[in-house]
């Protein structure tokens, strides 16, 4: 593949996962598919997407930057697990001020669980996976795919804070900001129940990436 190529699909993934912050474009294929639709259909979009692109830049022309070492793979391996308990402990759960929550409405900011660490924990998840992946990618497609990514979440927390305080309101938004900023940083949750599935849930969920890694992407994690 040439750099034209790897260009290319590199634009068509920006594209696609623009659709969620243009809100009249997301509100007509909502109208057209539901909300649950939408949200499966954009999941299965944006993994697709994301697979092609990791492909795109392992079929780009190889140019070495920095040469792979095996403790460049253990790192990954370790903080990948962390990844995957960042995303379990957030995905679904409410959060108001992101993306990703669901039944905001029930957000209790004296319990705010992971967000009293983070208000964007996703977005954080996927800066740390992008700045895991630069280690044993030492090539300049590589360097190019997770270091843009990398970069594009840790500017999304900002996109995301802006838009949620035109969303909330200034004052709701410092509100709710100044109340969770206020919880201890270490506080009893409101069901240790659900944190243990969502942790079991984060461990599983290392156990299937590590294990279709070289099915989905073409190389072994291990």
């Amino acid at each position: 593949m040439s750099w034209t190529g790897f260009a290319a699909i590199f634009a068509a993934f920006f594209v696609t996962h623009s659709i969620p912050v243009r809100p009249a474009v997301k509100a007509r294929i909502v109208a057209q598919t539901g909300s649950a639709g939408f949200g499966i259909g954009y999941s299965i979009l944006s993994l697709a997407m994301l697979s092609l692109l990791i492909w795109s830049a392992g079929q780009a022309p190889y140019v070495q930057l920095w040469p792979q070492h095996p403790w460049h793979r253990h790192m990954v391996q370790i903080g990948m697990l962390g990844v995957c308990l960042i995303l379990a402990l957030s995905i679904g759960r409410p959060n108001p001020l992101s993306f990703g929550g669901r039944r905001n409405e029930r957000f209790d900011p004296q319990h705010p669980g992971i967000v009293r660490f983070t208000r964007h924990p996703i977005l954080l998840a996927l800066a740390l996976w992008a700045g895991l992946h630069l280690l044993p990618n030492g090539d300049l497609a590589h360097v190019l795919l997770f270091g843009v990514l990398g970069c594009f979440a840790v500017a999304g927390r900002k996109i995301i804070d802006l838009r949620k305080r035109r969303d909330l309101g200034e004052e709701n938004w410092g509100a709710v900001v100044a109340q969770i900023n206020r919880a201890p940083l270490f506080h009893k949750p409101v069901s240790w129940r659900q944190v243990l599935l969502r942790l079991i849930a984060g461990v599983v969920l290392f156990a299937i990436l590590f294990t279709l890694h070289p099915i989905v992407i073409g190389v072994s994690a291990g």
